[in-house]
């Protein structure tokens, strides 16, 4: 379940041939039991009542979770470009040797930032991270380095400056990784579940059209559809595109 809400397009195909299934099983029994007095008809549209209001709350609730780790993602990108391009001011105030070497690496981690929200391979990802640690290293050493030979106010905030790009980092990976809780999930495919199934049920009792049932399905799908699509950072049409670095790495001359 947790890696089929990766791809919100494959979630939205499964969702509604799974409610749509229900549905039509739940008209099936209907058939099944055509002789139904009028309070039992009464009892099942209070429950069915109770239950889409029920899952309403659900998908508004996990809708708005979604919407507030979009914005974070869309935050951090823009304090971890705002982090890099203040690093590469400060570098100035560094050794010219060291500003020189230091400017050319976070030119070169910058470019690679970019590819991190831009990439959707998981092989092509394991090399990125594993450049950004070597690069976060070099960064750290050739200003630890300067720092060691001339331990002044200075070079302290260029220091300070590097621990802020490398904290960036960490909170941006930390926000790509804070997804909808995969319980959320499950409550959700099982109250869609429950109402699709009464759903079908009730259609045959009010003698609609066979059609019908596969409306809420539908409108189930596309809301769950568009939840994982904001959720998802990596494979939904939706994304968080690094328009802060690719700024950066332009003025840079990246």
């Amino acid at each position: 379940m947790e890696n089929l809400t990766h791809y919100p397009l494959l979630l939205f195909a499964v969702s509604f041939v799974a409610l749509s299934a229900v549905a039509v099983a739940g008209a099936w029994l209907r058939r099944r039991n055509p002789d139904t007095d009028h309070e039992h008809n009464e009892h099942l549209n209070v429950i069915l009542g109770a239950t889409l209001t029920l899952l309403g709350l659900i998908i508004g609730f996990s809708f708005s979770m979604a919407i507030n780790r979009y914005d974070q993602r869309k935050h951090f990108e823009e304090a971890e470009a705002n982090a890099i391009g203040t690093e590469m001011l400060r570098a100035d105030l560094l050794p010219s040797a060291s500003a020189a070497n230091v400017r050319k690496i976070l030119a070169e981690y910058t470019r690679l930032r970019i590819e991190f929200y831009l990439n959707k391979d998981d092989d092509q990802r394991k090399r990125i991270d594993e450049r950004t640690a070597q690069l976060q290293a070099d960064l750290w050493s050739a200003v630890r380095t300067s720092a060691a030979a001339q331990p002044t106010p200075v070079e302290a905030l260029a220091l300070a400056g590097m621990n802020d790009v490398i904290n960036s980092q960490g909170y941006t990976q930390a926000a790509f990784w804070n997804r909808i809780p995969i319980a959320a999930w499950y409550l959700m495919a099982v109250m869609a579940l429950c109402s699709n199934a009464l759903m079908g049920y009730r259609s045959r009792s009010a003698k609609s059209g066979a059609w019908l049932v596969f409306v809420l399905p539908l409108i189930f799908s596309f809301a769950f559809l568009l939840i994982a699509d904001i959720d998802a950072p990596r494979h939904g049409l939706i994304e968080v595109r690094p328009q802060n670095l690719e700024s950066l790495a332009k003025s840079v001359g990246g």
